[in-house]
């Protein structure tokens, strides 16, 4: 088990940048897959990014050329850069890992075991 808490969510203006970060802290952080999605309000949680343990990551389509996902396994952390925001991009974004150790980061929301509590972006117009 891990624990995860995300940071770097706030308020931008179209065409801006975030940075998010999750921090974790437990043991074995660097063998876990770990992902971004996001829910939009009145939306279902939805896949957003994801990295393995062997940094082989995966990215939503209407992300891809955007958002970039990375990690620190020295700091045991994993950055979402986001980049060119738009307002659909209006979200509460969760970290969530994935303990199973398969080699390629799944898009989906049931392999992920540990969760953080999110944090809002929000693109203004």
């Amino acid at each position: 088990q891990v624990q995860l808490v995300e940071s770097g969510g706030g308020a931008v203006q179209a065409g801006g940048s975030l940075r998010l970060s999750c921090t974790a802290s437990g043991r074995d952080f660097g063998n876990y897959n770990v992902a971004w999605f996001r829910r939009a309000p009145g939306k279902e949680r939805a896949f957003v990014a994801a990295i393995s343990w062997t940094t082989s990551t995966k990215y939503v389509d209407s992300v891809k050329g955007r958002f970039t996902i990375s990690r620190d396994f020295v700091k045991n952390m994993v950055y979402l850069q986001m980049n060119s925001l738009n307002t659909e991009d209006t979200a509460v974004y969760y970290c969530a890992a994935d303990g199973s150790g398969g080699g390629v980061p799944s898009p989906s929301q049931y392999k992920y075991e540990n969760w953080g509590q999110g944090t809002q972006v929000t693109v203004s117009s």
